[in-house]
């Protein structure tokens, strides 16, 4: 079975994408075409990228890139789940796609993007132009939930709405589809 990681991409405290990832990452598993594990990028602590060579070298130095490089490589695809911030992606976010590089190439990317009104969608416009260079393959369906507070339960849950479950059933299907396809370039 393929495999798929969820990753939290914003590390701040208190941020949203926790809950945001746990659903999402539970969906995926009930959707049941991917092994689904959830990856939160502030469990790497990755400071502004601080290696000596260039990623397409993978001659990594720092135990916090060897940790991300190798969660990387595990995956056949991966879900971002993005804030929005100031119209971009969060830095921490870019920060990561920049420690590794061949870990990431041919492997398809969708993206699950929440904030205020706009659902974070101007940051994930950004974020497929940088994922490209990467040689990922960003998927036209998306997941977006505006206004991620009101949809937040008394615990901090996340409580989708069907126009939500509908987004990720489609974005999940074609993300397999290239999933599927992506494996024999990477063989």
């Amino acid at each position: 079975m393929l495999k798929l990681h969820t990753i939290i991409c914003s590390t701040r405290p208190g941020r949203v994408g926790p809950a945001v990832g746990r659903w999402f990452n539970d969906f995926a598993t009930r959707h049941g075409k991917f092994e689904a594990v959830l990856v939160d990028l502030a469990d790497f602590d990755l400071p502004v990228y601080d290696e000596p060579h260039h990623p397409r070298q993978q001659n990594y130095e720092h135990e916090h890139t060897k940790a991300w490089a190798a969660s990387v490589a595990a995956a056949d695809a991966y879900v971002f789940v993005t804030p929005e911030y100031n119209y971009g992606p969060p830095p921490s976010f870019v920060n990561a796609l920049n420690y590794v590089y061949h870990e990431w190439n041919y492997k398809p990317c969708g993206f699950v993007s929440y904030g205020g009104v706009s659902g974070g969608l101007r940051a994930v416009q950004l974020e497929k132009q940088l994922v490209t260079t990467l040689k990922m393959m960003p998927m036209v369906e998306g997941v977006a939930i505006p206004n991620v507070w009101q949809l937040l339960s008394e615990q901090g849950e996340l409580q989708s709405n069907e126009l939500i479950d509908d987004s990720a059933v489609t974005m999940l299907d074609e993300l397999h589809k290239w999933a599927t396809a992506l494996k024999a370039m990477r063989q």
